[in-house]
C-alpha cells in the first residue's frame, strides 16, 4: 500500500495588497484550432493570442485576459480578478 506524498507546509508569509491597473476583459469563448488560439472577449471581440501564452497561462471561459501597463499578458481565473480588481 503506497501512500500519496502531503506537500511541505509553507510557512507564514508577508502579506500585500494590490494597487496596479491593468486593461483586461472576461474571456466568453476560447477557440483552439490548427494551431492558434483566439479568444472571444467580452464587449472587445476576437483576438489571436500566441501558443505559448496558451501553453503557459491555459486560458479558459469566464476568465480574464489581463494586460498590464509594461504589456505583459496573462490570464486570471474570474474569481482572483474579480476579488482583486473594480473597473475605473
Amino acid at each position: 500500500m503506497s501512500t500519496t506524498p502531503q506537500p511541505t507546509p509553507l510557512p507564514e508569509l508577508p502579506r500585500f495588497q494590490c494597487h496596479k491597473i491593468v486593461r483586461a476583459a472576461k474571456i466568453l469563448i476560447v477557440i483552439r484550432s490548427e494551431g492558434k488560439v483566439s479568444l472571444d472577449l467580452e464587449g472587445v471581440g476576437g483576438i489571436e493570442v500566441s501558443a505559448e501564452f496558451d501553453a503557459k497561462h491555459h486560458p479558459t471561459h469566464g476568465g480574464y485576459f489581463v494586460v498590464y501597463e509594461d504589456g505583459y499578458q496573462s490570464f486570471s481565473p474570474a474569481k482572483a480578478f474579480e476579488d482583486g480588481y473594480t473597473p475605473i
